[in-house]
């Protein structure tokens, strides 16, 4: 009985101290979705003005010069997965999406860029190599670098012509229900609505740029690719971070009532051991009691003489 009791309270030490764990990470859970996902809305209204920025672009080249981009002979694919585990199989899914687009891409000069270590095992899985690993953001700050890192990158690897590059995104949004899902984005070749100028303005001053239109353009799409990887960081996070706090509640759950199953048996023992206890000095005390009782044996002397 002894042992059961030190098995029983090491289980209710190792769990209670796993509760307290899960519980940690459910909070820091909680805390980090909110940052995450009110950055992903204002990089939202920041895309809304560079998509602004195209038109007017399209509108004031209008009969002056075609906008037709060359066709793509480099593909750039940026997956963004998750480091710091606990939130199901989000790589894999991100991993899965992620293998047809990258199939097609393997008919140009491809560079991959995965951003998490978890993500690079997750692609080598599904046959697909990692050119580049970068270290998903810790903080809402680290989206921005992360964006300006990926933006440098895939100019480098275009080598500073963003023109004939093609340029995909995937990564892992949250839909209705609360359910998840792989989603790719294509950034380059830009959208043929992007580069088509609106039939009149809206307002009576007319756009106009003293830039020449090349650079223009080439502001216009890198800031294009900036506000698109920045919003598919911060809906990444929020989207690892949902999911980590919904798995955080389930196991909270398991944890507790795991808990209190062997708090019951310990409390059961201890019980069955104080109960034996208290039965042995019973048992004990009425022995010593019967002895007290017993009447005494007196030795009668016997005469033998004739």
């Amino acid at each position: 009985m002894a042992q059961g009791l030190e098995q029983l309270a090491q289980q209710e030490k190792v769990l209670a101290s796993i509760g307290g764990i899960v519980g940690t990470m459910k909070a820091l859970a909680a805390i980090n979705v909110g940052p995450y996902e009110r950055a992903a809305q204002a990089i939202e209204a920041y895309r809304r003005t560079i998509r602004q920025g195209f038109s007017a672009f399209a509108f004031r080249m209008r009969g002056q010069a075609r906008l037709d981009l060359p066709p793509v002979t480099h593909r750039v694919i940026v997956a963004f997965g998750s480091d710091h585990g606990f939130c199901g199989n989000y790589n894999e899914q991100v991993a899965r999406a992620l293998l047809p687009h990258a199939r097609e891409a393997g008919r140009h000069r491809a560079l991959l860029i995965g951003v998490g270590a978890r993500l690079g095992r997750a692609l080598d899985d599904v046959g697909l190599a990692v050119d580049q690993r970068l270290t998903p953001p810790a903080s809402v700050d680290g989206i921005g670098r992360l964006a300006s890192e990926i933006v440098t990158r895939v100019e480098s690897f275009s080598g500073g012509s963003l023109a004939e590059l093609g340029v995909r995104l995937a990564w892992m949004r949250r839909v209705e229900g609360g359910v998840r899902e792989a989603a790719t984005s294509v950034l380059l070749p830009l959208e043929p609505a992007l580069l088509q100028p609106p039939a009149r303005w809206s307002s009576p001053a007319l756009p106009d740029f003293s830039m020449p239109p090349g650079a223009m353009l080439s502001a216009l799409v890198r800031n294009h690719i900036f506000a698109s990887v920045f919003r598919a960081s911060a809906e990444a996070m929020v989207t690892e971070n949902a999911a980590r706090l919904a798995l955080m509640q389930q196991a909270e759950q398991s944890v507790g009532e795991r808990l209190a199953a062997v708090r019951r048996q310990l409390a059961g023992a201890r019980q069955d051991e104080i109960t034996h206890e208290l039965m042995d000095i019973v048992i004990g005390h009425l022995g010593e009691a019967a002895d007290t009782r017993r009447p005494a044996v007196r030795n009668r002397h016997i005469d033998t003489s004739p």
